[in-house]
């Protein structure tokens, strides 16, 4: 068996890139950047003013003046004006241009009007330059602003829009489908009987990818028949880049996932890995170049190997630059006897010092999905290891990927 660092090794090295496509900037929220965005111009594009009040000439007020007479309002987007004389000054509005001949803004706050004239607190004390955002400090015309291969948030929304931009190259969507097999699953609304269960995994699954930006996501449910497997996959195959399996991938009689795949041109990288939940996780590339995942039926396994390595792969093929590992501490001691990998369910908290503490949240079994219920993620416990006392630093994984 694969270790989890080979897994997710073998799985980076056999996934394709995804295409890119434009989009409006009111769409590319949360999409993967994939173009180098320069600035149009100087930000800010003038000498801006941070301030509500007057602009002096800062000599002025250093040879002993306190009072100007106000020659005119700028408001923002009002054209620059000139100061015409430095007894003067010129009231000004945030966002306004400086005008010409001034260097110092006074608040409004320190300020008395009386006929036309402003007088200054007389124990004020002002500096030039201030309440004044320079001329291309934030950046220059012609530099690179945002590189690509990063995740859109609105943060990035902004400066897209400031460098004049309404369409932006981002990673295409992936049309990905999941499938659920087994002839025991019943989906919600309608009639079950005793012996069937409830199809929980495959809406959880699309939900999980969906929350990691991915919005071609479509879920069905197949029977364990070798015949109707064939058949869907084969047409899912044509349809899809993506493929994710919940069910029918370990040693049982009705385990036709990784025989039907086979059939269908689908080779395998890798059945299981060293873990657990999730062992009989299996990964295979189809003749197109279409990433098939086949993840185990117990609902825990299944989710967590979703996040684990579904997410990251999907991320990485959109071209998102590789995210940085996060850590915690075990709130309480832990011990895992098997030469396991173990992914371990917790509750996160935080202390006075800035520690993320990392409470255990054991489920019953593998298919206890309800005991993930207001967890924040999972903890990667090494193999080697078996005892993990109480403040062990370990690898943290929280659902949400990215």
């Amino acid at each position: 068996m694969l270790t989890v660092t080979e897994a997710a090794g073998a799985i980076a090295d056999a996934m394709p890139m995804f295409d890119t496509a434009s989009v409006n900037l009111d769409r590319a929220n949360g999409r993967i950047l994939r173009q180098v965005v320069t600035a149009e111009r100087d930000q800010p594009p003038f000498d801006r003013v941070t301030m509500d009040g007057i602009a002096i000439s800062f000599d002025a007020f250093e040879d002993g003046r306190r009072a100007f007479r106000i020659q005119r309002t700028q408001h923002a987007g009002d054209a620059v004006t000139t100061l015409d004389d430095p007894s003067n000054c010129i009231e000004i509005m945030t966002g306004g241009v400086l005008p010409v001949g001034t260097d110092c803004i006074i608040a409004v706050e320190r300020l008395r009007v009386s006929d036309g004239i402003t007088t200054i607190e007389a124990d004020y004390q002002p500096e030039r330059q201030q309440y004044i955002h320079p001329q291309g400090s934030d950046y220059r015309e012609g530099d690179g602003i945002l590189a690509g291969n990063t995740v859109i948030t609105p943060m990035e929304i902004a400066i897209i829009a400031s460098c004049g931009l309404d369409r932006v190259s981002v990673s295409r969507q992936p049309v990905i489908r999941v499938i659920s097999t087994g002839n025991e699953l019943v989906a919600p609304g309608k009639p079950v009987e005793s012996h069937q269960v409830r199809l929980s995994n495959g809406p959880a699954l699309a939900a999980m990818l969906t929350s990691g930006g991915f919005e071609d996501v479509a879920h069905e449910h197949i029977v364990d028949d070798p015949v109707v497997l064939t058949s869907r996959l084969s047409a899912l195959l044509t349809e899809s880049n993506v493929l994710v399996l919940s069910g029918g991938v370990s040693m049982g009689k009705a385990d036709f996932v990784p025989e039907v795949l086979a059939g269908l041109g689908v080779k395998v990288v890798f059945h299981k890995v060293s873990q657990r939940p999730g062992k009989p996780m299996w990964f295979g590339m189809g003749p197109n170049g279409q990433a098939v995942f086949a993840l185990p039926g117990n609902p825990v396994s299944s989710l967590i190997c979703c996040r684990q390595y579904v997410l990251p792969a999907l991320l990485q093929a959109s071209g998102q630059q590789t995210a940085r590992d996060q850590y915690a501490e075990l709130a309480e001691d832990v011990n895992f006897a098997p030469q396991l990998t173990c992914f371990l369910p917790i509750r996160l908290s935080s202390v006075r010092d800035g520690r993320a503490i990392a409470t255990p949240v054991p489920t019953n079994t593998s298919g206890d999905f309800a005991s993930l219920h207001g967890t924040d993620g999972y903890v990667e416990l090494p193999k080697e290891t078996c005892h993990f006392p109480e403040g062990t630093i370990v690898r943290l994984h929280r659902w949400t990927a990215g």
